[in-house]
């Protein structure tokens, strides 16, 4: 079953849509998929019905719902890449943060889902490093986040798991910024990095021209056991 619901923001002013699927039965746990700069397009959905289908509840906020509620764009098409950028540049991280806090509240609260995971892609890879830094999420993956490398100093509070899935040949994280990120990481006891050679960001989206099958699945499939170890 899946709806699109909304939450109340952690200050109380607005309220946050929510893209939730549930599974058929008693969730084995809640995973946030915190999207890409496009919305809750219909890959980020596929997303939460997969997790669905596997026994998870997934819920996917609105992260632009503050000043472009409701968007869904395709990155394949560049008229959308652009207007995605500009939302990009208008986004608030540290909001964005307030907004998964809530959310994680809101699940553990009212969905009877004592342990809350969090997935992101792209803008959302650098939502799910920050969430690990500053919540209580149980445990954090995401795929070829952005400026994470310049959030380092915050690496110290991480508590709970981590896993970040770096694409090799990523044309928004240089590989300079690649290399700080294993410099300020590999030692971390609570975080472990996977490179991707060759592949691209965006290599994991559901349907489009940069999704990379291999790595696609290879890359689920770590972040599947990771979830299975770490909410069970």
């Amino acid at each position: 079953m899946a709806q699109t619901i909304t939450i109340p923001a952690l200050d109380g002013d607005g309220a946050i849509p929510v893209y939730i699927a549930k599974p058929s039965g008693t969730p084995r746990a809640a995973i946030i998929v915190v999207p890409e700069i496009f919305g809750v397009n219909p890959g980020i959905r596929k997303k939460c019905d997969d997790w669905a289908a596997k026994g998870y509840l997934a819920a996917a906020p609105d992260i632009f719902w503050r000043f472009a509620p409701g968007i869904e764009l395709d990155p394949d098409v560049e008229a959308e890449l652009q207007e995605a950028f500009g939302y990009f540049a208008q986004f608030d991280a540290d909001l964005g943060v307030q907004d998964i806090e809530a959310l994680i509240k809101y699940l553990r609260a009212n969905e009877g889902t004592e342990k809350v995971g969090l997935v992101g892609y792209c803008l959302g890879g650098r939502m799910a490093y920050l969430a690990a830094a500053r919540t209580d999420i149980d445990a954090s993956v995401g795929y070829y986040g952005v400026m994470i490398d310049q959030m380092l100093n915050e690496s110290h509070a991480i508590a709970n798991p981590l896993m970040l899935h770096i694409a090799g040949d990523d044309g928004f994280v240089s590989p300079e910024a690649q290399q700080a990120m294993h410099q300020g990481l590999d030692d971390h006891p609570r975080v472990t990095l996977h490179d991707y050679p060759g592949l691209d960001h965006g290599f994991a989206a559901e349907m489009g021209n940069r999704r990379d099958e291999a790595g696609a699945q290879l890359a689920d499939s770590r972040t599947e056991a990771f979830f299975k170890d770490h909410l069970g």
